[in-house]
C-alpha cells in the first residue's frame, strides 16, 4: 500500500485524517512512520498506538505496529495487558500459521514473546510482550508494561536502509 492507501484506510478504519496522523522518520532505517492513536484497536482492550512504516526505496508499507502501554492509555494495568496478549495469541493459534513457524510464550531478555509465526505467504506476526523479571528462578515474577504486537511483509528482508559492504 502507498501512504495515500494507508491514509485512506487510517481514515475508514479509526475515523482519523489530518493532523491526527502523525508523521516521523527512522532516522536509522531511513523509513517513514505515519501513527495515530486508535481507542479501540482491540476490543475493550484499551487505548492503542497504531503505526505504520514505509519503506526506504519503495516506500510502500512494510511494517504496522500496535502497541498498548501506560503512554497510550493511562487506564491499562498489567492485568489488562496479559488478557490482551492472551486474547491476541489464541486468534493467531487459530488463523492459519504455518506451524513450524509459530513459537509461543518464550521468555526474552525484555518479556515474552507471546507468539510469533508467518503465513503461508511470509509475512510474519510477532506478539511482544514488554516488562520485566524479577526474583530468582524458583520464584520468578514478570511485570508486563507494554504489549507490542507487529506485523511485517518480509522480515529476512526488511526494505530499510543498509549502509552496503565496503561503503563505510
Amino acid at each position: 500500500m502507498s501512504e495515500a492507501d494507508v491514509r485512506a484506510a487510517i481514515t475508514k478504519d479509526f475515523g482519523v485524517s489530518g493532523d491526527g496522523v502523525r508523521v516521523s522518520q527512522n532516522g536509522a532505517e531511513h523509513t517513514q512512520i505515519l501513527s495515530i492513536k486508535a481507542p479501540d484497536a482491540l476490543p475493550e482492550g484499551g487505548a492503542a498506538e497504531v503505526s505504520y512504516a514505509f519503506g526506504y526505496k519503495t516506500k510502500k508499507l512494510i511494517q504496522v505496529s500496535v502497541s498498548w502501554s501506560k503512554a497510550t492509555d493511562d487506564k491499562l494495568t498489567p492485568e489488562r495487558l496479559v488478557s490482551n496478549a492472551d486474547t491476541l495469541r489464541a486468534y493467531f493459534m487459530s488463523v492459519g500459521y504455518k506451524p513450524d513457524t509459530i513459537v509461543s510464550n518464550v521468555p526474552m531478555s525484555n518479556g515474552l514473546l507471546v507468539f510469533r509465526g508467518a503465513d503461508l505467504a511470509g509475512h510474519t506476526t510477532a506478539l511482544l510482550l514488554e516488562g520485566a523479571f524479577s526474583g530468582d528462578k524458583a520464584a520468578r515474577t514478570f511485570s508486563p508494561a507494554a504489549l507490542v504486537l507487529a506485523y511485517l511483509a518480509d522480515a529476512k528482508n526488511p526494505d530499510i536502509y543498509r549502509v552496503q559492504p565496503g561503503k563505510f
